[in-house]
C-alpha cells in the first residue's frame, strides 16, 4: 500500500454533517436549477441549501420535510437562502448559509449586505425580484409584516467557527439600525459548525420514551429519589411493546429470548395468570421525570394513581416484559396476569442510574459482557458510527447483530482491536482461552481497558472489523489444504495470524485510523489479506515445530505471553527474509490419501463437548448470494427471524427459533425458513450448520470441525 497521501483533516463535525446533510434532505431540496450536470457539480450547492434547511430548524423545531420548503437558494434569491414564516409567533427567519467541506466557512460583508438587500424588497414588497419559490415566500412575509407586529430574525449559518470580524458586526449593526428606528423588529442570529452539529447529533437520537401505567395499590417514596412502586396489569405491561427495543435502552441488555426462566414465566403467564404476581420479582423503570395523578385527591392511597414517566426505560425485568407481551399474543387470559412494578426518577443522575442498573438484575445471570453496556465509552461509539460511517455499532448482549456492511458488534470490534494491537498478548489470550469472554475483563491485566479507556476511532476499528472478516475468510479457503497439525494451527490460531497479518499491514501502512470516507485504506488492505494468510500459515507452522517442538499446540504455547512473542518475531524475521520454501508441506493434504471414516455428528459433537452455553445467541449467517436475495424481504419484515438460541438439553435440536420459540436441527430449521420465505428456486438439501453463526461469527460448522480436529489430535498423541 501506498502512504498515506498528505490531505487536509476534515474535522469530525463536517464530516458527519455532510453524511447527515446527504441522508436526511435528499430527495427534499430542489436541485433540478443544475439539469444534467455531473454530480459533483451539484453536490457544493446542495448541501449549502441543505444547510439553509438545516437553520430553519434549529430556529424553528420545524421537521426536514417543512424545513426544505423554505429553500429558496438559486437564481434570483436576492441574497436569502431560506425564508422561514411562523405564523403563530409570528416571526420570520431570513436564512443565509455557507457551507465549507473543509469547516472554514466564515461570514463577509457583501453577502451581509445582500442580505440586507433582500430583507428591503420583502419589506417593501417587491417579491417579483425573487424567483418563483422566493416570490411566493417574500409576498406572505410582507403580508404579515403589513398586518400584524412582526419579528424578523436574520440567520447566518456558517459552517465554521471563526466569529464574524468587526467589519460584518459593523454592517448588521448599520443595517440594523435602520430597520428598527421605530422599535426592536430585526435582529440576527449566527449558527456556527458546533451548533449546526448538535443537532445532526440530536437527529440520531431516539424521541425518549414515555410509559403509562396505573398502579393499584400503590406507595411512594419521595426522597433522595422520588419513586413510586405498585401494581399493574398486565395488559398495560404487554401495550409497552410499541416502543420495541428502545424500551431497555438503559438495560445492560435486550430481553435474552427464550431462556428457561423465560419459557417458565410465559408458561405462568398462559397457564396461571393469578399465579403470575407471587412468582415473579417485577420490574424496575428508571426515568428522567414522572407525573403522578391519584384517582383521589382525598384518600389517595386508597385509589389508584396514573404515572407517566418521560425518558423511561426498564432496568429490570426485561425479561419479564418480553414475557408478557409474547404471552399476551398467544392468549388475552395472560392480560390478566398483575405485575409489581417500580417507577425511579432519577433526574438524569447517570452515576446511580447505572449503580441502580447493575444492582437490581439479578433473575438471568449478569456477565462481564452485559456490564460493557454501562460503560460510556461504548454510548460514543454508538453515536461516532452511526454520525461518521452510517452505521450500526451493537453493544448489548441479544441485540440484532448488524451483519455484512451493516456495521459492527463490541464482541467483533474488541476481538478486531485486540488484533490490531502492537503487543501480541492480546491475540494471545483469545488464542489460550478459546473464548472471548477474557475480552471484558477489566484492570492493568485485562485486554478491555488497553483497547477502550479512550474512544477508540471508529474508523481504526471499522478497518480493523474487515480485515478480521477478510482474514477469517481466506482461512476457510485456507483451511481445506492442511490436515493434522496445521490444521489444528489454522482452527486455534486465527486470532494470532489475524494479528500477524496486521503487523505486515501497518507497516507498510500505518493509517488504518485515518478519517477517510472512502476507506481506501480499507479497500487496499483487502487485496491483500488472502496472499498474506497464505504466506504466513506455513511459517507459523513451522516456526511452532522449531521454537516449542511438534507435541505442543499452539493454545498451549499462547498461554505463556513471552513465548507467543518470540513466536510473533521469528515468523515476521522469516517472512522478512522472503523464505519460499514451503514450510509445512508435510501437514498438506493429500488428494490421494484413503478416505477417512465417517466423523461423528457435528451438533452432536458441540453438544456433548459443552463449549456453547444454554441460550447462547446465534445469528444466521447465509454466504450464497441466491439464498440471500431471496430471504432478504422475508428477513427484513421481521429481524428476529434471524435469531436464534442454543441449547444443549435436545441433542436432536439444538436450536430455538427466535421467530417462533420452536427447537430445530440446524438443517430442519434453515428448510423451514426457505419455505417459509417461499424460495422457489430452494435447494433439496441444505448445510445448516454452516449457515448459523455465534456471537464472535465462527459458524456452527466451523466450530465443529475444530472440535473434531481437536478431538483426533488428542487421539494421536495417547
Amino acid at each position: 500500500m501506498n502512504a498515506t497521501s498528505q490531505q487536509p483533516v476534515v474535522p469530525a463535525p463536517v464530516r458527519q454533517t455532510q453524511r447527515a446533510f446527504d441522508e436526511t434532505y435528499t430527495g427534499l431540496i430542489d436541485v433540478s436549477d443544475f439539469g444534467n450536470r455531473p454530480l459533483e457539480k451539484a453536490k457544493p450547492a446542495f448541501r449549502s441549501r441543505a444547510l439553509a434547511a438545516h437553520a430553519v430548524r434549529i430556529m424553528t423545531g420545524w421537521t426536514p420535510e417543512q424545513a426544505a420548503d423554505c429553500v429558496i437558494d438559486g437564481g434570483q434569491d436576492q441574497g436569502i437562502d431560506a425564508v422561514a414564516i411562523d405564523e403563530a409567533a409570528p416571526h420570520i427567519y431570513l436564512v443565509q448559509a455557507k457551507w465549507s467541506p473543509e469547516g472554514t466557512a466564515k461570514a463577509d460583508e457583501i453577502a451581509v449586505h445582500r442580505l440586507f438587500a433582500g430583507l428591503t424588497l420583502i419589506d417593501s414588497g417587491e417579491a417579483a425580484q425573487f424567483n418563483p419559490r422566493g416570490q411566493i415566500l417574500a409576498k406572505r412575509a410582507h403580508e404579515m409584516i403589513s398586518e400584524k407586529t412582526t419579528r424578523i430574525t436574520q440567520v447566518i449559518a456558517l459552517m465554521g467557527t471563526k466569529p464574524p470580524s468587526p467589519g460584518v458586526k459593523q454592517v448588521i449593526k448599520n443595517g440594523e439600525r435602520e430597520f428598527n428606528s421605530h422599535g426592536d423588529y430585526v435582529d440576527h442570529k449566527f449558527l456556527h459548525a458546533p451548533e449546526i452539529h448538535a443537532l445532526v447529533m440530536e437527529d440520531q437520537r431516539s424521541e425518549p420514551v414515555k410509559l403509562e401505567a396505573t398502579l393499584r395499590p400503590w406507595f411512594n417514596v419521595p426522597s433522595p429519589y422520588l419513586s413510586y412502586e405498585g401494581v399493574i396489569q398486565a395488559e398495560e405491561v404487554a401495550s409497552w411493546a410499541k416502543h420495541g427495543n428502545e424500551l431497555f435502552a438503559r438495560n445492560i441488555r435486550n430481553p435474552l429470548g427464550l431462556t428457561p426462566i423465560n419459557k417458565e414465566l410465559v408458561e405462568t403467564l398462559t397457564d396461571e395468570p393469578s399465579h403470575f404476581w407471587y412468582f415473579n420479582n417485577g420490574v424496575t423503570v428508571l426515568c428522567d421525570s414522572l407525573e403522578a395523578v391519584p384517582g383521589s385527591q382525598k384518600f389517595p392511597e386508597r385509589s389508584f394513581v396514573r404515572l407517566t414517566a418521560h425518558g423511561a426505560s426498564v432496568v429490570n425485568g426485561a425479561q419479564t416484559v418480553r414475557s408478557v407481551i409474547e404471552a399476551a399474543q398467544q392468549t388475552e387470559d395472560a392480560e390478566l396476569a398483575q405485575v409489581t412494578v417500580r417507577f425511579i426518577v432519577t433526574g438524569g443522575d447517570a452515576e446511580f442510574a447505572n449503580r441502580t442498573t447493575q444492582a437490581t438484575n439479578r433473575q438471568n445471570h449478569i456477565t462481564d459482557r452485559d456490564r460493557i453496556a454501562l460503560d460510556p465509552v461504548q454510548a460514543v461509539l454508538i453515536e461516532e458510527f452511526r454520525a461518521e460511517l452510517g452505521l450500526v455499532y451493537s453493544v448489548r448482549r441479544s441485540e440484532l447483530e448488524p451483519q455484512d456492511d451493516e456495521g459492527c458488534s463490541v464482541v467483533e470490534a474488541a476481538c478486531a482491536l485486540a488484533c490490531a494491537h502492537i503487543a501480541s498478548r492480546f491475540a494471545a489470550r483469545l488464542v489460550a482461552s478459546s473464548s472471548t469472554d477474557v475480552l471484558w475483563e477489566r484492570g492493568s491485566s485485562g485486554i478491555y481497558d488497553p483497547l477502550f479507556r479512550s474512544v477508540p476511532n471508529v474508523y481504526e476499528i471499522w478497518n480493523a472489523v474487515n480485515v478480521l472478516r477478510a482474514v477469517r475468510t481466506a482461512l476457510r479457503t485456507e483451511r481445506e489444504q492442511y490436515a493434522g497439525r496445521a490444521a489444528a494451527v489454522i482452527d486455534d490460531g486465527s486470532f494470532l495470524i489475524t494479528h500477524l497479518v496486521f503487523r505486515q499491514l501497518l507497516a507498510q501502512d500505518a493509517g488504518m485510523g485515518e478519517p477517510d470516507q472512502s476507506l481506501a485504506w480499507l479497500a487496499a488492505a483487502k487485496e491483500q489479506v488472502a496472499d498474506l494468510v497464505k504466506r504466513i500459515v506455513p511459517v507459523l507452522v513451522q516456526v511452532l515445530d522449531e521454537e516449542v517442538g511438534t507435541r505442543t499446540g499452539l493454545q498451549r504455547a499462547c498461554a505463556d505471553p513471552g513465548q507467543t512473542a518470540d513466536l510473533v518475531t521469528a515468523v515476521l524475521t522469516s517472512l522478512e527474509g522472503g523464505t519460499s520454501a514451503d514450510a509445512a508441506a508435510k501437514y498438506r493434504r493429500q488428494e490421494n490419501k484413503p478416505r477417512k471414516r465417517r466423523r461423528p455428528n457435528a451438533v452432536h459433537v458441540i453438544v456433548d463437548r459443552g463449549v456453547l452455553e444454554e441460550g447462547a445467541p446465534l445469528h444466521l449467517a447465509l454466504y450464497l448470494q441466491p439464498e440471500k436475495e431471496a430471504l432478504a424481504a422475508w428477513l427484513d419484515a421481521n429481524p428476529r427471524r434471524g435469531l436464534a438460541k442454543w441449547t444443549n438439553t435436545n441433542r436432536a435440536r439444538p436450536i430455538v427459533w427466535a421467530a417462533d420459540g420452536i427447537a430445530y436441527s440446524p438443517s430442519g430449521l434453515i428448510a423451514r425458513m426457505w419455505e417459509l420465505a417461499e424460495w422457489e428456486g430452494r435447494p433439496v438439501s441444505n448445510q445448516g450448520t454452516a449457515r448459523w453463526a455465534t456471537q464472535d461469527g465462527e459458524t456452527l460448522a466451523v466450530l465443529a470441525r475444530r472440535l473434531l480436529d481437536s478431538m483426533a489430535e488428542e487421539k494421536d498423541t495417547e
